[in-house]
C-alpha cells in the first residue's frame, strides 16, 4: 500500500523521523518535498538546506520508500505528483492539515489522515520553527480577535472603537499573506533581527509602525499590526479617526491568557491570492462600523469575564460586521470551509482583514485537526 506525505523537511530532526516512522505503519512511504521556490513563496525566506540536500537526507531515512521534489507551488505544490502516484493514503500533521488538501484527496478517492505530533518516547518535541533560529525566527505574530479595520482612519472617523489583539509565539512559521501580520513582522526583522528589545512594548510598537509606514507610502499598514506584534498578552487599542490609537489597555493575567489558549484555535486555508481587491465593493457606513465597534466592546467583556458564550457571540458578530463592510473578504471557497467546521465551533473569523490565510475558531472543547495558539507572556 502506498502512503504519501509532503512537507518542507528543512533541518531534518527527530520530529520528522517520528512522523515518517508512524506513516510507515500505514504502508510504503513516498515523500513529496517542497521546492526551494515553494518555501520562498510561502515563507518569504530561503531554506537552510537546498532541495537537493533535503531530498538526499529524506531518502536516507529507513522508513521512507522513495522521495522527490514536488513539481508545483503553493499549498498544493504536490497536486501533480499526487495525481501521478495515486497512493491509497495521504498523511499530514495537525499543523500541515488544510481543507484544500483534504478536498483534493477526497476528489481523488485517497484516504486522508491527520496525525498528532507525538515525539518518539524519551525525546523532546521538535519542530523546524523551534530550532531553526536565524533572522526573525523568534519574533511574535499577532491574532486579531475583534474590531479589525477600525485602525484605519477612514473607518474609525465614522464611529470610533476598539481593536482587540493577542501576541502569539511562533510555534510554527505562519504563511505569508495569511492575515498574521507577516508584512509588519518582516519590517520588524529589519529593525530587530533576532528578538524584540527589552523595552516598553508600546514604544517598540510605535517605532515599528513609523518604520513600516515611511513617508511616501501609498498604503498605510494599520497600527494594530505593530501593537499586536510588540505588546505581549491580550491588548485592546482605541481608534478615533487617526492612525495611532488614543489609548491602549493590556492584560497579562496568566489564568486569562490560558483561558484564551483553551478556546481559540486555527485552521490553515491558503495565502491570500495575489491581486485580491477588497475595496472594489465596500459598505462602510455608520451602521456597519457601529456594529463592528459594538461587537468589539462585547468581545472584550466576554474575554475579561471568561464568559465563553458572550465571547463567541461577539467574536462572530465582529466577523459578520467586517463582511458587511467588505463583502469581498469571504469567497465561496472560504465559505465552503466555514460550512465544514461550523457544527464543531462556536464562532469563526478569518485571521486578517484581507481574506484567506487561516480560519480562527472559538470552541468549548478542542476541535480535531486544528492548531492551538500560544499567547506571548510578559516576562520582564
Amino acid at each position: 500500500m502506498k502512503v504519501f506525505v509532503s512537507g518542507c523537511f528543512d533541518m531534518l530532526h527527530s520530529g520528522h523521523v517520528a512522523f515518517f516512522k508512524e506513516a510507515a505503519t500505514y504502508g510504503d512511504v513516498y515523500v513529496g518535498i517542497g521546492s526551494d521556490n515553494t518555501v520562498m513563496e510561502l515563507k518569504a525566506r530561503h531554506t537552510i538546506n537546498s532541495e537537493q540536500e533535503r531530498l538526499y537526507m529524506v531518502k536516507s531515512i529507513k522508513h521512507v520508500t522513495d522521495a522527490f521534489v514536488n513539481r508545483g507551488g503553493g499549498i498544493l505544490d504536490f497536486e501533480e505528483d499526487l495525481r501521478e502516484l495515486m497512493p491509497e493514503k495521504c498523511l499530514v500533521n495537525e499543523d500541515g492539515h488544510s481543507y484544500a488538501k483534504e478536498k483534493l484527496c477526497k476528489e481523488l478517492g485517497i484516504e486522508y489522515i491527520v496525525l498528532e505530533r507525538i515525539p518518539e518516547a524519551g525525546l523532546p518535541e521538535r519542530s523546524t520553527t523551534q530550532i531553526r533560529g536565524g533572522v526573525g525566527s523568534q519574533l511574535p505574530y499577532r491574532v486579531d480577535l475583534a474590531g479589525t479595520w477600525i485602525d484605519q482612519p477612514d473607518v474609525s472617523k465614522i464611529a470610533p472603537g476598539w481593536a482587540i489583539t493577542v501576541s502569539v509565539e511562533p510555534i510554527i512559521e505562519y504563511n505569508e499573506r495569511s492575515g498574521m501580520s507577516t508584512s509588519t513582522r518582516n519590517a520588524a526583522k529589519v529593525i530587530w533581527p533576532y528578538n524584540l528589545p527589552l523595552e516598553k512594548p508600546e514604544k517598540l510598537a510605535e517605532i515599528l509602525f513609523r518604520y513600516e509606514n515611511r513617508p511616501g507610502n501609498t498604503i498605510i499598514s494599520g497600527a494594530q499590526d505593530a501593537i499586536g506584534i510588540c505588546v505581549p498578552g491580550l491588548t485592546r487599542h482605541y481608534y478615533n479617526g487617526d492612525y495611532w490609537p488614543e489609548k491602549i489597555e493590556k492584560k497579562y493575567d496568566e489564568e486569562l491568557l490560558q483561558w484564551i489558549e483553551d478556546h481559540v484555535s486555527m485552521m490553515t486555508l491558503w495565502p491570500r491570492p495575489a491581486g485580491t481587491d477588497l475595496l472594489s465593493n465596500t459598505n462602510v457606513t455608520k451602521e456597519t462600523v457601529s456594529k463592528l465597534t459594538a461587537a468589539a466592546e462585547k468581545c472584550w467583556d466576554g474575554i475579561i469575564n471568561k464568559d465563553l458564550e458572550k465571547f463567541s457571540a461577539a467574536f462572530l458578530e465582529s466577523f459578520q460586521a467586517q463582511i458587511a463592510m467588505y463583502p469581498n473578504m469571504v469567497t465561496p471557497e472560504i465559505q465552503d470551509v466555514i460550512d465544514q467546521v461550523k457544527d464543531d465551533a462556536l464562532a469563526w473569523k478569518l485571521s486578517g482583514a484581507g481574506g484567506g490565510g487561516y480560519l480562527i475558531l472559538v470552541s468549548d472543547k478542542p476541535i480535531k485537526n486544528t492548531m492551538k495558539i500560544k499567547v506571548r507572556r510578559w516576562n520582564l
